[in-house]
């Protein structure tokens, strides 16, 4: 997994709101990226749900989240209306698992994205970054302490 320091690698996918959403489109603000294995089981659903509920404290500390994994646009798409999502979810559907192989996050023996969390600064490196068990909501406790130490 990519760690502290690394320079995060672009990207750019298919996202919920059907447009493409690139990561050097938030140039200058910090991003969390949120790797997760699929949309509407139980556990991403209540971990996307909390991130939703937070925007504006992580807006606070000028961050923009966005939600990665292999499932298609459409399905973000249906997945972003069902649960009135204010962040986008971006399709890592083809090739399959690219960018959460980019990231050294994507499970080749499942098909999809691991759990994992990346909170990426101003200048585009990796500030915190760490993997999740798929059946564990890892809240946002990481993200708040690494956003309050970037501020």
């Amino acid at each position: 997994m990519l760690r502290k320091g690394s320079l995060a690698p672009n990207f750019t996918l298919e996202s919920s709101l059907q447009k493409e959403v690139s990561l050097s489109d938030y140039h200058g603000s910090n991003v969390v990226l949120v790797f997760y294995p699929a949309d509407w089981s139980p556990v991403c659903g209540d971990q996307i749900a909390l991130y939703n509920e937070m925007l504006s404290e992580f807006e606070k500390h000028n961050a923009q989240i966005v939600g990665i994994s292999v499932d298609s646009h459409w399905c973000h798409k249906a997945y972003a209306k069902d649960r009135n999502l204010k962040f986008p979810l971006l399709a890592d559907f083809h090739p399959k698992g690219n960018v959460s192989t980019l990231y050294d996050v994507y499970n080749q023996e499942e098909g999809k994205s691991r759990r994992a969390l990346f909170v990426i600064d101003t200048s585009g490196k990796i500030y915190w970054s760490e993997v999740f068990p798929n059946s564990e909501n890892p809240g946002a406790d990481g993200i708040l302490k690494a956003l309050q130490e970037l501020s």
